[in-house]
């Protein structure tokens, strides 16, 4: 198959390796929690225009440049929200991780392999930047605590992630709904979208309150209720 037919195909295989990786992530939780993500004000931060030119370096498919604007978008009103009630977020450092979360995912459809740990790695080799680099390395599955104090940053884009369906902002439910239907071929793989639907539902809960906004009706744009 050519490098055009793959392409072709890049929108029904958007998300075929996103089950087999919420089953991979599932052994992390044998590790260690990782050090608090601390931000570093001397460190850089790419804006969007720089994050598109990896993209482009990357060859990322357009819808799935289309879903990171909107991940990006639903985490950087989660990093705005929290910067307003006094919380030490750094909003630019949020947004550049959502916008990468996925830079690795075109690579993977058409090679293989497991996006977010190889999109962590290669942002991190790009930006220089370990807090940008730790929402695009666990974006798929937390396996830790949720500690909003310490991860603020990959368990805000993990959260944006589960609650943008390709290029729409749709409720949890709906998106493992659509999981299910799509890949839940098995007990067992239907039982893993379940751990992290409900995981989800959990980090929802501690994100609303954090900030104060019921998440679940809201459409983070100004925040107003849907």
């Amino acid at each position: 198959m050519t490098l055009p037919e793959r392409r072709q195909l890049a929108p029904y295989a958007m998300s075929t390796n996103e089950t087999p990786e919420i089953v991979e992530e599932q052994h992390l939780s044998t590790l260690p929690p990782p050090p608090p993500v601390v931000i570093d004000k001397a460190l850089s931060v790419p804006n969007e225009s720089q994050c598109r030119e990896y993209w482009t370096h990357y060859s990322m498919f357009d819808n799935v440049a289309e879903h990171s604007l909107e991940v990006a978008r639903v985490a950087t009103f989660v990093a705005r929200r929290a910067s307003a009630l006094g919380m030490n977020i750094d909003v630019p450092t949020v947004r550049a991780s959502a916008l990468m979360h996925d830079i690795a995912k075109s690579y993977s459809i058409l090679h293989g392999g497991n996006h977010s740990q190889l999109g962590g790695s290669w942002t991190m080799e790009m930006t220089r930047n370990p807090a940008i680099a730790s929402g695009v390395s666990h974006h798929v599955y937390w396996p830790f605590d949720m500690d909003m104090a310490k991860y603020f940053i990959p368990l805000t884009v993990i959260y944006a992630d589960k609650r943008v369906r390709h290029n729409s902002i749709v409720t949890i439910e709906s998106r493992f709904k659509d999981l299910v239907e799509r890949y839940g071929v098995n007990d067992y793989i239907r039982k893993r979208i379940e751990i992290t639907r409900a995981q989800a539902v959990e980090l929802e809960s501690l994100l609303g309150e954090t900030i104060e906004v019921d998440l679940n009706a809201c459409d983070f744009d100004s925040g107003r209720l849907v």
